[in-house]
C-alpha cells in the first residue's frame, strides 16, 4: 500500500466515498511540517490493522484544491481529516502525530478512541520506555533517518562503537518529547541512556569519545 496523490475534485471525492476510512492530508509543499505529517502517515499505512480494514490515505495540495480545503475549512497545513461514506468522522489540525496516529487506528479498527490512546502514566511510560534496551537513544528521527544534525552525528559516532542499542523518535510522541526533558531534567534532545540511567547529549558522547571511555560507558 502507498499514500494516494489526490491531484483533482473527482478523485478526492471517490475516495471519501468508501465505507472503508479515507485519510486525507491538507498538505502544501512549502510548509516543512507537512513532510514530517506525510512520513508518519507513509508508517502508518504498514499497520497491520490499517492494512486489513483496507483504510486508504491520500495527500492533496491544500492550494490546488482550495474549492475543497474551503469545504472542510481548511485554513492552515497540516490539517488531517478522517472520512467514512463521504462524511467527516475525526480531523486533526497541525503537527499533532500522536493524535493522528491514535485516530487513524481506532477508526480503522472500529475502537473508541479512549481505548487506543489510554495510556499509562506518564512517569511510568518513561521508565519503561529508558528501560527497554541496554542503550537507549531519544532522538529526533530513527537510526535510518535521522532528522536533525545533532542527531544524524550521534548515531554515526555509535555505529562506529559497534554497540547494540535502540533508538525512540520524540517527533512521534509529544508528551514523552516534552516529559523527558522534565523527568531527566536535560532539556535538549538526543538523549543517551545506558540501563535506565542518563549519560547526556551529543557534547558529553563527544567528550568520552575524546577520552576514550564511550565503549565502555555504552557497554557497563
Amino acid at each position: 500500500m502507498s499514500l494516494i496523490t489526490i491531484d483533482t475534485v473527482d478523485k478526492f471525492n471517490s475516495l471519501i466515498r468508501s465505507p472503508n476510512l479515507s485519510v486525507i492530508h491538507f498538505s502544501a509543499e512549502w510548509a516543512e511540517q507537512c513532510k514530517q505529517v506525510t512520513e508518519v502517515l507513509q508508517e502508518l499505512l504498514k499497520l497491520p490493522e490499517v492494512q486489513s480494514c483496507n483504510s486508504q490515505i491520500g495527500v492533496c495540495d491544500a492550494e490546488s484544491l482550495s474549492e475543497v480545503s474551503l469545504k472542510y475549512k481548511v485554513d492552515s497545513v497540516p490539517t488531517v481529516i478522517l472520512f467514512k461514506n463521504s462524511q467527516q468522522i475525526d480531523r486533526v489540525d497541525g503537527v499533532d502525530v500522536a493524535q493522528i496516529s491514535s485516530k487513524v487506528k481506532a477508526h480503522s479498527t472500529g475502537k473508541a478512541i479512549s481505548d487506543v490512546t489510554s495510556k499509562p502514566p506518564l512517569e511510568e511510560r518513561l521508565k519503561a520506555l529508558i528501560n527497554k534496551h541496554n542503550v537507549m537513544i531519544f532522538m529526533k528521527g530513527t537510526r535510518d533517518t535521522p532528522r536533525c544534525g545533532f542527531s544524524k552525528t550521534l548515531i554515526s559516532i555509535l555505529n562506529g562503537v559497534g554497540v547494540q542499542y535502540e533508538t525512540f523518535d520524540i517527533l512521534m510522541d509529544e508528551e514523552v518529547r516534552q516529559g523527558l526533558k522534565v523527568y531527566s531534567d536535560w532539556p535538549t534532545y538526543p538523549q543517551v541512556y545506558v540501563k535506565g540511567e542518563l549519560i547526556g547529549g551529543l557534547d558529553i558522547i563527544k567528550e568520552l569519545q575524546g577520552n576514550g571511555e564511550l565503549e565502555s560507558t555504552l557497554k557497563a
